[in-house]
C-alpha cells in the first residue's frame, strides 16, 4: 500500500473548512502524504475536496456531483465508485441522480458516531475520535484493579442507569468533570470503562491506551465502529442492552473470566495505538489505518482509453 496506492484530489474550493479538527487532520495529512499523485490515470481513488457538513443541503451536495460530472471524465467511469469525500455527519438521502450516486457509490469518511441511517457499513469508512493514548503504568495482561467498572462524567446520560450504577459500589462514576491526572489514575485502576452509544463514546480509544475494557451500551448494532475492516471488537470490547440495567451490566461483566479479561485489556492497549493522531502521520497510526480501509475499497476497474476518448 505505501508504495503503489496513489490518490488524486480534486482542485479545492477557495475556501475549505470541516466541521471537526479530526476531519481537518486527516485532510491535511492527505495532502503532505506520498499517496497523493498529480496524474489522474495512475490514481486509484479520487478525493472530493468538499465540506459536506452539517450546512450543506442536498441540492449544494448535487451541484457539487454535477461540476464534476461535467468538467472530468473520472466520475462517470465509475459513477462515483472510486471517489471518497469527508463528511462528519454523514450525507442525507436525496432524490437527484447526482447525491444518490455520491450516497450509494462513492466512501464517505465521517466521525465517529456517526448519524444513524447515514452510515453504509461494506463501504463507508469511520474516522478513529482524537483521544490522549498513553502508554499505562502497568503492563498489559498485569494490570491491577481497584473497581470492576469506571464511568465518567456524561459517558452515560441515561438517569435511571446512572443512579443505579451510583448505588452499585463496584462502579466508580464521576457526577461532574475531575482533573486530568484523576482521570488517568481511574482508567489504570479500573477494569471496564463503561460508555453509552452517542457522542460521548469518543474517549474509547483512550481507555483502551490503559487496558481499560470499553462497555458499550446499546439496544442496536453498532456498524459505525472505527477500524471495523482491522479490529475485532468482539475481543476488544462488550456489548451489552440498556434492559436489565446495572444489575444486568453487572452479570454480563461478571461472566468474563480473569484469562479472557487479561486478553481483552492486552489486546485494547495493543488496539489503542491505531487511534493515535499525529500532526506528522507515522506507521500504524490513525491517518495510516483510514489510508488502509480505502485501499482496500479501491476498485480495480480499469477502462480501454478509446472509450474515454
Amino acid at each position: 500500500m505505501l508504495k503503489n496506492f496513489r490518490i488524486y484530489t480534486y482542485p479545492p474550493p477557495e475556501t475549505l473548512s470541516f466541521d471537526s479538527k479530526v476531519e481537518s487532520l486527516f485532510y491535511s495529512s492527505l495532502l503532505h502524504s506520498p499517496f497523493i499523485t498529480q496524474n489522474p490515470e495512475e490514481a486509484h481513488l479520487f478525493f472530493i475536496p468538499y465540506a459536506f457538513n452539517s450546512q450543506v443541503s442536498p441540492r449544494a451536495a448535487a451541484y457539487v456531483v454535477s461540476d464534476y460530472r461535467t468538467q472530468y471524465i473520472y466520475w462517470n467511469r465509475t459513477l462515483g465508485a472510486d471517489h471518497f469525500f469527508l463528511s462528519c455527519l454523514g450525507v442525507g438521502h436525496g432524490s437527484d441522480r447526482n447525491v444518490v450516486e455520491l450516497k450509494k457509490n462513492s466512501v464517505q469518511i465521517s466521525c465517529f458516531p456517526t448519524t444513524a441511517g447515514l452510515f453504509i457499513p461494506h463501504k463507508d469508512v469511520s474516522l478513529p475520535p482524537l483521544a490522549n493514548v498513553h502508554s499505562p503504568a502497568h503492563a498489559p495482561g498485569s494490570k491491577t484493579t481497584n473497581h470492576l467498572g469506571y464511568v465518567r462524567y456524561n459517558w452515560v446520560k441515561e438517569s435511571t442507569l446512572v443512579e443505579q450504577l451510583l448505588a452499585d459500589t463496584e462502579f466508580l462514576v464521576e457526577s461532574e468533570p475531575s482533573d486530568q491526572v484523576t482521570y488517568e489514575e481511574r482508567l489504570a485502576i479500573s477494569k471496564f470503562c463503561l460508555f453509552e452509544y452517542g457522542p460521548d463514546i469518543s474517549a474509547i480509544g483512550e481507555a483502551m491506551s490503559f487496558g481499560c475494557v470499553p462497555v458499550v451500551i446499546t439496544d442496536r448494532p453498532i456498524q459505525d465502529l472505527p477500524l471495523m475492516d482491522l479490529l475485532t471488537w468482539q475481543k476488544l470490547a462488550v456489548f451489552v442492552g440498556t434492559n436489565g440495567g446495572a444489575r444486568e451490566i453487572k452479570r454480563v461483566l461478571g461472566r468474563v473470566v480473569v484469562e479472557e479479561f487479561e486478553e481483552m485489556s492486552a489486546s485494547a492497549v495493543v488496539a489503542s495505538k491505531h487511534f493515535v493522531w499525529n500532526e506528522t502521520p507515522q506507521p500504524y497510526d490513525a491517518f495510516h489505518m483510514v489510508m488502509y480501509h480505502l485501499w482496500l475499497r479501491r476498485h480495480t476497474i480499469r477502462y480501454a482509453e478509446r472509450e474515454w476518448a
